[in-house]
């Protein structure tokens, strides 16, 4: 039987013994280290990878 890898916080690295009912803010190991992540991801820190998209609105539609 092989043993469980150790779960670390993503933001402070602490290991994080036990299970996820000991840490309410699973995957974090605290509420600090939650909100961290949560202003990186409002700051624009963190981008989800896609295809640039063009803005349509500078261009004056022909069309009408």
């Amino acid at each position: 039987m092989t043993t469980p890898k150790a779960v670390r916080c993503p933001i402070c690295d602490r290991p994080m013994p036990g299970g996820r009912a000991d840490y309410p803010d699973f995957p974090f190991c605290c509420r600090r280290c939650r909100l961290v992540d949560l202003g990186r991801w409002l700051g624009e820190d963190y981008r989800v990878p896609g295809r640039e998209v063009e803005d349509d609105r500078s261009t004056p539609d022909t069309d009408h």
